[in-house]
């Protein structure tokens, strides 16, 4: 165990509360990281994920040779807090939906405990000490099993009066053509979101539908092929696979174009397992300029440089917004 003299006496607990797994990691104020540990997240048991929780905070001090309470403490989440109740909502862990998870948590800890949603942590990660860092405004966007977006603005995570602000995936897909209407069915309840068309499930549904109206492939052929085998197969010249990657570029160039006109960004960080398309970085800027409303575009489109660490990273700046 480290003595208490050997740790910066401003320790920042971060915390990526997923479906699956719980991880907490501490860091100095510089941004070393000092400890990090994941458990499984329990199942289905509201008391259990609040006492996991507590256990990592209690293990990761004492591990550090800190007294309880002395760090604080940050935790992303996949819902968010709604303002009207405090209570979460949105979680796909929905033991948590409807609870007052940060209350029940700072009694825990007997400390305050600052959430926000998991975009929110990436993008202020990034912002802080990530790709976008130095930048005033930046866009964080999640490309995955679904579609999020955070705000991070002279680095404070920007929430907006609903706490909704950066949550471009529920938005419909801008521009869109005939063939793109009425759009595919969003669990949000409506129909043609930017998610349903941007996620890793919205390409792979992209990829089947049209390989099978090309007669290149039957629906039981085409239905398996995942967003990495298909970002795989065009890179080894694959034409189905690269016809779908083409549609998948234009269609986030004009979802981004949106984005800019509104926000006008310094820089878009992209994060989620689509954000390896490394393509995508030269691509999508060479398309979204004719539709950003302005003669030229300066916003730089940017791999992630934290990763998986975003999520930790970006919770443990949350109680101050950055450093």
């Amino acid at each position: 165990m480290s003595s208490t003299n050997s740790v910066p006496s401003a320790v920042r607990l971060g915390i990526d509360l997923g479906g699956t797994k719980i991880e907490i990691a501490a860091f100095a104020p510089d941004g070393t990281e000092r400890a990090r540990r994941r458990i499984a997240t329990p199942q289905g048991d509201y008391a259990a994920t609040i006492a996991a929780v507590a256990a990592l905070v209690a293990g990761v001090e004492s591990e550090l040779g800190l007294d309880p309470g002395a760090a604080t403490v940050g935790i992303g989440t996949p819902g968010s807090r709604s303002r009207a109740t405090g209570l979460l909502r949105g979680c796909n862990s929905v033991c948590l939906n409807g609870k007052p998870f940060g209350d029940d948590l700072a009694a825990a800890l007997r400390r305050p405990v600052t959430i926000s949603n998991d975009a929110n942590c990436f993008a202020l990660s990034e912002a802080t000490d990530g790709a976008g860092a130095g930048a005033r405004v930046v866009f964080g966007v999640i490309l995955g099993t679904g579609v999020g977006g955070g705000i991070v603005v002279d680095g404070r995570v920007l929430d907006g009066p609903n706490g909704i602000a950066g949550e471009w995936g529920h938005n419909p897909l801008p521009w869109p053509r005939d063939d793109e209407r009425p759009g595919p069915a969003c669990f949000c309840g409506h129909t043609g979101c930017i998610e349903t068309f941007l996620s890793g499930p919205g390409l792979e549904r992209d990829h089947a539908r049209t390989v099978v109206s090309a007669g290149t492939a039957s629906a039981a052929t085409a239905s398996p092929a995942s967003a990495i085998a298909i970002g795989a197969a065009a890179a080894a010249g694959d034409f189905d696979a690269q016809r779908t990657l083409a549609r998948y570029e234009e269609r986030l160039a004009r979802a981004l174009a949106h984005v800019i006109n509104v926000l006008d960004p310094d820089v878009i960080v992209l994060g989620g397992g689509l954000s390896n398309l490394g393509r995508l970085y030269a691509n999508v800027p060479t398309l979204w300029g004719q539709w950003v409303f302005s003669d030229c575009v300066d916003t730089r489109l940017v791999p992630n440089l934290h990763g998986d660490s975003s999520g930790v990273r970006g919770a443990a700046w949350l109680p101050a917004g950055a450093r």
